[in-house]
């Protein structure tokens, strides 16, 4: 058994030794592989990886994450400024004369937009613009995030345009101003431009205080520019203050009916007209023709823009007699009785002539004033000092801005005595010589009005500023007098008569500068008048620019002064101003009495009003709501 065993063993080692013999003899000196040890390295290599990289993101997500969410945040959130209302303005009366609807504007992302250029063409069609126009701009702004479409639509519009889902399509909310006046208000109010900022007018003036200040939160987006959800309010928006203006929305409207009428009827170019309140200054309407239309963003040119009435300077002609014959008066050296001879119409001045329309021969110094004498102005005004008539005239604001705050205002012009020439003085007393506004103007007027106290204009309620003594009362009331005779028969201007009351106007008709030096045979048509006489309430000025001689000549008694009787009438009535004139009023009625019993063979009619007076009071009862259509006509 042992033996069996001995030769099992040997058998075994035969065979093992043939194996060896057969297999390969490895290297000398290299280690023998050892699977083992080689998983254990690459486990342990794993395995500091994995360390590294927990440690990585532990590092990125908890210990120093700011970088990265910092970028995250830029994918998703979005700081968006909060729109503000503009503030409203309104009339005296708390009517709205501007006010700011939210709209909404249409906005995109050009780069999501041009990743779908199959949409574009829906898009376009929406938007109502062509398709290369929209590929440009998008194309313009290829690395811009946002990009406006469509500014300032309805929201129905933009809900419309939203429906479609177009990616990288969304919208914000916004404000238009809009003009419940329109045209009649436009030159006061100006305008405001895409952004809601004011451009002309009052909104520009006022713009700080109207416009607000926008606001700001932080929102979440997603990819198509919706917003996901609002994170926080970073700054919350200030709504703009309200404006309360002078201006009367009734007697504006009445101011620029009857001005458009007046360039229909006497062929015009373009035509201003200012109210004023005597006691406070205040501008109760500006209207001006041609105008525009506000609410139509870029309606009208730069030319109709302009508030002619405060920018444009004209000559006065004879309404600068009331303010020569004043500093005549003030001087002492004449009295309202004094007479001067204007026999023959006519006197040298240097190398020119000065004329009157007729040969009204001896006047006093009243009768100047009635006539409208050029002649008897000048030889009024002749004797005084240099530098005492500049002071004067001076002293009624001419030459020096209104101070109405409106923006672009004029000083007009008035030169110093130590530039006259020997004609000037003469020449500047019948209103050459010397340029001023419509709102100088009227301006001066109420002051001769308020017993010779000069205040500033103001277009805002409560605003008070104080006045300046321009005369001597007893003067200013001695004019005014004297100013009542103009409308009155006899004088230059019947047409601005008003029934029951009293008024006092001077005209003006001046000859327009040419292009190329001199005068032209083109005029300006003047009226400045004040309302009621015994206790004055209105100062107003029209002038009327080029009108056709052929229509109703070009004086401006018959071109300017129905405007003014128009409007006074009916301001007159609106503002319940007392009559001061009852006596011509009562004759006037029994006279429109009598004529109406004749007319019913005899027979008692009961009492009427007179014609003129009803007309008034139709006129004053029937506002209507709806804005006349624009007048075309050229520039001042």
């Amino acid at each position: 058994m042992n033996e069996r065993h001995r030769d099992r063993q040997g058998k075994d080692r035969q065979g093992k030794d043939r194996a060896a013999a057969k297999a390969p003899t490895a290297p000398r000196g290299r280690p023998r592989f050892n699977l083992r040890n080689r998983l254990a390295i690459v486990g342990g290599v794993l395995g500091l990886c994995s360390v590294a990289l927990v440690g990585r993101a532990l590092d990125l997500q908890v210990l120093n994450n700011d970088f990265y969410r910092q970028q995250g945040d830029a994918r998703i959130k979005r700081e968006l400024p909060i729109a503000t209302s503009r503030g409203m303005i309104t009339d005296r009366n708390g009517e709205p004369l501007a006010v700011s609807t939210p709209v909404e504007s249409i906005w995109g992302n050009p780069q999501e937009l041009l990743k779908n250029p199959a949409r574009l063409p829906q898009l376009a069609t929406a938007l109502g613009m062509p398709l290369d126009e929209l590929t440009r701009k998008l194309g313009q702004r290829a690395g811009k995030e946002f990009v406006f479409l469509k500014r300032r639509i309805n929201p129905d519009e933009a809900h419309r345009i939203l429906a479609l889902d177009i990616p990288g399509v969304a919208s914000q909310r916004e404000y238009r101003r809009f003009y419940p006046q329109g045209e009649a208000l436009a030159h006061v109010l100006g305008f405001t431009n895409i952004d809601d900022r004011g451009q002309e007018g009052l909104e520009l003036a006022f713009d700080e205080w109207l416009r607000g200040e926008a606001g700001s939160k932080r929102v979440i987006r997603d990819r198509r520019g919706r917003i996901v959800e609002s994170v926080d309010l970073i700054k919350p928006a200030a709504p703009g203050r309200d404006l309360v203006l002078t201006i009367d929305r009734r007697i504006q409207y009445l101011t620029f009916r009857e001005l458009r009428h007046a360039l229909n009827e006497t062929g015009a170019s373009s035509a201003s007209a200012v109210v004023l309140d005597v006691a406070t200054g205040e501008v109760l309407a500006m209207a001006n023709l041609p105008t525009y239309n506000p609410n139509q963003f870029g309606s009208g040119t730069p030319d109709t823009h302009r508030n002619r009435a405060v920018t444009d300077v004209v000559e006065p002609g004879s309404t600068m007699k009331p303010i020569s014959v004043s500093a005549a008066l003030q001087s002492g050296r004449v009295n309202a009785d004094t007479l001067v001879d204007t026999t023959g119409g006519r006197m040298p001045n240097g190398r020119y002539t000065i004329s009157d329309t007729h040969n009204y021969g001896v006047l006093t110094v009243t009768g100047v004033i009635t006539k409208s004498s050029n002649v008897g102005a000048a030889k009024l005004v002749l004797p005084l000092p240099n530098r005492y008539y500049y002071d004067f005239v001076h002293g009624f604001g001419y030459g020096e801005r209104p101070g109405s705050g409106f923006p672009g205002e004029s000083p007009g012009l008035l030169a110093l005595p130590e530039k006259w020439s020997g004609t000037t003085k003469a020449t500047m007393s019948y209103g050459y010589g010397l340029s001023a506004t419509p709102l100088q103007i009227a301006r001066a007027y109420a002051a001769l009005a308020n017993g010779g106290k000069l205040i500033a204009p103001t277009f805002v309620k409560g605003q008070h500023n104080p006045p300046r003594q321009a005369i001597e009362p007893a003067v200013a009331a001695q004019m005014m007098r004297m100013m009542q005779t103009v409308t009155e028969k006899g004088g230059t201007a019947p047409q601005a008569a008003i029934l029951g009351y009293h008024v006092a106007g001077k005209t003006g008709t001046t000859r327009k500068f040419s292009g190329t030096g001199g005068y032209s045979n083109k005029y300006l048509s003047l009226f400045a008048g004040v309302v009621p006489v015994d206790n004055p309430r209105f100062a107003m000025v029209v002038v009327i620019n080029e009108p056709d001689p052929t229509r109703r000549g070009y004086y401006g008694g018959p071109v300017s002064s129905p405007v003014f009787r128009n409007v006074m009438d009916g301001a007159l009535r609106l503002m319940d101003v007392a009559p001061d004139d009852i006596d011509t009023w009562l004759a006037a009625q029994a006279d429109a009495e009598a004529r109406r019993t004749r007319a019913n063979g005899g027979r008692p009619a009961g009492p009427v009003l007179p014609n003129a007076a009803a007309g008034a009071t139709a006129t004053a009862a029937r506002l209507p709501m709806a804005l006349p259509a624009p007048v075309q006509g050229g520039a001042l």
